[in-house]
């Protein structure tokens, strides 16, 4: 497999948001809360964890937010038009995103290290050996 070169695209379904990263995530995370499952109609979300100086948006985005188990505020901006969830921030700690990168063009990105919220968990996933796994928030 060749080397992954940056800047990768990406863009939300109707191309109204575009993004480039610039460089690696910091990490990438599964994440099997309730509300993932929610959000990604999947088993689980995947999070890129991301500097906000990595990553240039172009496009309108919306913002929607609610309080997560620790009373902290877990915000989003996402596609007016499409809906698609762009990335999550913490408004306290707005030099990291929480980039959705399933939306890039080059996706090889996605190997999550870790796997949060396993105690929310579908049965029917089998988590992969060699992964770093959580109950519950790290």
């Amino acid at each position: 497999m060749s080397a992954i070169k940056y800047p990768i695209q990406g863009s939300c379904q109707c191309g109204g948001v575009t993004y480039q990263l610039l460089e690696p995530p910091l990490m990438v995370a599964a994440c099997h809360c309730r509300e993932c499952q929610k959000l990604s109609t999947s088993a689980f979300s995947i999070t890129a964890i991301v500097k906000a100086s990595a990553v240039e948006f172009s496009g309108d985005m919306s913002d929607w937010s609610r309080s997560s188990e620790s009373g902290s505020i877990n915000a989003a901006k996402f596609c007016p038009t499409c809906g698609n969830r762009m990335y999550h921030f913490d408004p306290q700690a707005p030099e990291k995103l929480k980039l959705k990168p399933s939306n890039l063009s080059d996706t090889r990105v996605i190997d999550p290290s870790m796997h949060i919220w396993v105690s929310e968990k579908q049965d029917w996933y089998k988590i992969p050996e060699g992964v770093t796994v959580f109950d519950k928030q790290p």
